[in-house]
């Protein structure tokens, strides 16, 4: 491991620091060595729990094969949110993920260079491949049903891949869907509810006041209906489409990110947080059914038994909460950071309360 400090900003990447790292990947001939880069910071506005630049690099040596660029992965830059992200275990999760269950996932990964975090701490690095050949979906704009099927499938495999397997004592520190982090969070929402209220209520669809009132003052029973979901895999649980880069969506070209939410629970969670927040409502309507049957479908090709039917009503459960408490809790708790921060929960909020309103999710509670 490279001997230095986890770097806090952009001002602390430094050609040694990059250096170090690529060296101890093995992605730098010993030889050659960093000796000037360009950082460039991305997903401005989309990062609330962290900060990521694009850096490109320049070398001298032998550095052939080395990246033209990579991607540097930092907490967020607001105290706030820092405090988040470590009292959620957000940071230690996806650090855990890239080191020790990324190679058995079954679904397109970044390459990653460097994961290291001091425990307990929001002092961690994470050092990937550079994706920006991939395309990358404004999520307010939404994404296609093309790219909404391969999005689907792909996370299909990592459902598959730990179907029933995430029961075990190595695993135990990873969060369920109804553990002490997610009741933490369920206690939390009564008081949050007003306060994103007060910010985004004119910003709801008809109904949306009301049931997001209902939702806090149920939002552990909500969980706990969830959570009866089995059996549990492993979930990415913030599965948007700004947490995916797109190649040709007919082959299935996907790599995904940020896993700092990592969690076993329910897979169909991961599918309708996505296809909620994640498409123009209009479109989620035409095709919604027909992307949980094929959800449902490559499973199967698995050797996974979920019946039909039971997708879809667990799709519809799955609606009544994660997409509504991450709204509700990114929309009153966090610094979004600028006014594109604030849009983009604005929008994931109006569309995941009209998709639990629309499948009449809270029926199921």
């Amino acid at each position: 491991m490279p001997d230095f400090i986890h770097p806090s900003s952009v001002g602390d990447i430094t050609p040694h620091w990059l250096t170090d790292v690529l060296h101890s990947s093995g992605a730098l001939n010993a030889a050659a060595k960093v000796v000037a880069l360009t950082p460039t910071r991305i997903g401005e506005g989309i990062g609330i729990m962290g900060q990521l630049h694009a850096v490109a690099l320049t070398y001298e040596g032998p550095s052939e094969g080395a990246p033209a660029s990579v991607v540097v992965k930092m907490p967020s830059a607001f105290e706030d949110n820092r405090a988040q992200g470590v009292n959620l275990g957000m940071y230690e999760a996806e650090v855990r993920f890239y080191r020790e269950l990324a190679a058995d996932t079954g679904a397109g990964l970044p390459v990653i260079y460097f994961s290291e975090i001091v425990s307990g701490t929001a002092d961690f690095a994470i050092v990937m491949e550079d994706l920006s050949h991939l395309e990358m979906v404004d999520q307010s704009a939404g994404m296609s049903a093309a790219q909404a099927g391969a999005a689907v499938r792909v996370i299909a495999n990592v459902h598959a891949a730990w179907w029933g397997k995430v029961a075990t004592d190595a695993l135990e520190c990873i969060p369920t869907t109804g553990g002490p982090r997610i009741q933490m969070v369920a206690q939390m929402l009564p008081d949050l509810v007003p306060i994103f209220l007060e910010r985004f209520a004119d910003r709801l669809p008809e109904g949306a006041v009301e049931h997001a009132e209902w939702f806090g003052a149920n939002a552990l029973a909500v969980y706990n209906a969830l959570a009866s979901v089995t059996p549990m895999t492993l979930i990415h649980s913030d599965y948007c489409v700004e947490n995916v880069m797109f190649g040709d969506p007919a082959a299935d070209e996907v790599i995904i990110i940020d896993w700092q939410g990592m969690a076993r629970g329910p897979g169909i969670y991961d599918i309708a947080y996505l296809l909620s927040g994640s498409m123009d409502p209009a479109i989620r309507r035409s095709h919604e059914r027909e992307l949980v049957r094929q959800y449902h479908e490559h499973l199967a090709t698995h050797g996974v038994d979920y019946p039909a039917e039971k997708a879809w009503d667990d799709y519809r459960l799955g609606n009544t909460v994660g997409g509504l408490a991450t709204s509700v809790f990114a929309g009153a708790s966090l610094d979004l950071a600028n006014e594109r921060g604030f849009e983009l929960i604005a929008t994931m909020a109006a569309r995941h309360f009209g998709a639990a309103i629309e499948l009449d999710a809270r029926s199921l509670v």
